[in-house]
């Protein structure tokens, strides 16, 4: 399971296979009642963030684009038996949304016992270009429809490939091994006849309503907000921004994506075990790394982060597709202090974070009091995201190969960083304004932090360090 860049580097070739929504099933969605159950917080920012970015004549970078191969031709039914499985099981599916007049986000919702209605059939594409290819992907239906997401085959002589796209409205970066897993699952199950049997799956739905019962219940004591309030307070009043310069960044600008490897199997490794040996995990280590990279660049002698953390906190929410993570904040002192050091503080910092993952930054916004001052830095609010894949079942699953994540960049005021540990390599993908002077600041804090973390790796071997750089 590898980041292999933007859907611009995908170059597909074959017979495509998409799978659409029947008209009864549209149907079924126009028809569906009002629930009284809100849109989660991530939800609502997400939309309103697409909307305003629309009315500018901008789109975001609202799809998360994966792809894998398979053996062999296609079965088209047995395929067609899995899509239907998997999209009925979860009800993240079932809602879709809209703004009424007085500017209130609105859910509507398939009823669970319409749920085995909702189909999706096969449509023939025929062979397309690369090019035809990436924009059906981009095409796929903005957040205000029912149907933003989309699946499908590309049938080579003697492979496929199964490729999604789905708005970020819908799933979460942990969603889409759970996806992989369950699409190939349920068809070779189809293929051979048996019944369909997967992991129970959680209700997205129930996490919403949770979060609004949570939050209704919180005040401006509450200790989770005092801790948010805090952060701002030592930050410096506002949300932090992103160390180095980016340029001009202009309305017209894409984003750009890069993928760089911090780590090949063997150090990957080492530096688990270095980070193990001091009571810290890897995921600590990553973040101590980069705070001590942004020392380095500027002299911050502790760092300001914010990352997402997956508020998965019930036994079925592995399985489970949708957006349950949300944001929490770090504070990392570095002053003085060695790698291990800054790495216990930066665990410390995490485990202490975790809870505040259930207080929405949105809702701070929304309190009474509200949060004290501008929050807002002028520059953008980076994002250091982690994600270990090596635990989850798809990504050692025999019969598939070559997963592939490929990032939607049609944004630039964004820093967005993203740190995946697959079981041979560590790549850090980075999303920022194509600009010369914004690819300058994110290389070279790119560069800071592989230091750091190759230092470290290997410095239980007899001396030997090996500093790599992307300039």
């Amino acid at each position: 399971m590898f980041f292999k860049g933007t859907v611009d580097d995908w170059a597909p070739e074959g017979f495509i296979i998409s799978w659409l929504p029947t008209e009864a099933s549209y149907a079924l969605a126009r028809q569906a009642p009002i629930d009284e159950v809100p849109a989660s917080y991530q939800q609502r920012r997400h939309l309103r963030v697409y909307r305003e970015q629309k009315a500018l004549g901008r789109d975001i970078p609202r799809l998360l684009i994966f792809t894998w191969d398979v053996q062999g031709v296609c079965d088209v039914e047995s395929m067609t038996h899995a899509l239907n499985t998997h999209i009925r099981r979860h009800d993240t599916y079932r809602s879709w949304f809209a703004f009424n007049e007085d500017d209130d986000i609105v859910r509507r919702t398939i009823k669970d016992s319409e749920a085995l209605a909702l189909e999706f059939r096969p449509v023939d594409r025929g062979p397309m270009t690369p090019l035809e290819a990436r924009q059906m992907l981009l095409d796929t239906p903005d957040p205000l429809q029912w149907d933003c997401f989309r699946f499908g085959v590309i049938q080579r002589e003697d492979s496929f490939t199964i490729y999604a796209a789905v708005d970020h409205l819908h799933i979460d970066g942990m969603s889409f091994p759970t996806i992989i897993f369950e699409l190939y699952m349920a068809y070779v199950m189809a293929l051979q006849g048996a019944p369909t049997v997967l992991p129970e799956s959680g209700s997205y739905r129930n996490y919403c309503a949770t979060q609004q019962d949570h939050t209704a219940s919180l005040t401006s004591e509450s200790p989770q907000v005092r801790a948010w309030y805090r952060f701002i307070e030592q930050a410096g009043g506002a949300l932090p921004s992103f160390p180095l310069p980016l340029g001009e960044i202009t309305d017209e600008m894409n984003g750009a994506m890069d993928v760089l490897e911090l780590m090949d199997e063997g150090q990957g490794q080492r530096f688990e075990v270095a980070c193990r040996a001091v009571g810290g995990r890897f995921w600590a280590g990553v973040f101590a790394a980069a705070a001590l990279a942004e020392r380095e660049l500027t002299g911050a002698e502790t760092y300001f982060g914010i990352t997402p953390l997956a508020n998965r906190t019930a036994p079925t929410a592995v399985s489970s597709v949708g957006w349950f993570a949300s944001l929490v904040p770090l504070v990392i002192p570095t002053a003085n202090s060695t790698f291990d050091e800054v790495l216990l503080l930066a665990q410390e910092s995490l485990n202490g974070s975790r809870t505040l993952g259930e207080v929405p930054f949105d809702h701070l916004l929304e309190m009474k009091p509200p949060v004290p001052g501008p929050i807002f830095a002028d520059k953008a609010v980076p994002l250091l995201s982690f994600i270990d894949f090596r635990r989850h079942p798809a990504t050692n699953m025999a019969g598939i190969s070559n997963i592939g994540l490929w990032g939607d960049h049609r944004l630039a005021d964004e820093i967005r960083m993203w740190v995946g540990v697959m079981p041979d390599r560590t790549q850090l993908v980075i999303s920022y304004p194509d600009n010369p002077i914004a690819r300058d600041s994110v290389y070279r804090y790119a560069d800071a932090m592989k230091a750091v973390l190759v230092r470290v790796a290997d410095r239980i071997l007899d001396g030997a360090v090996s500093e790599g750089s992307f300039s």
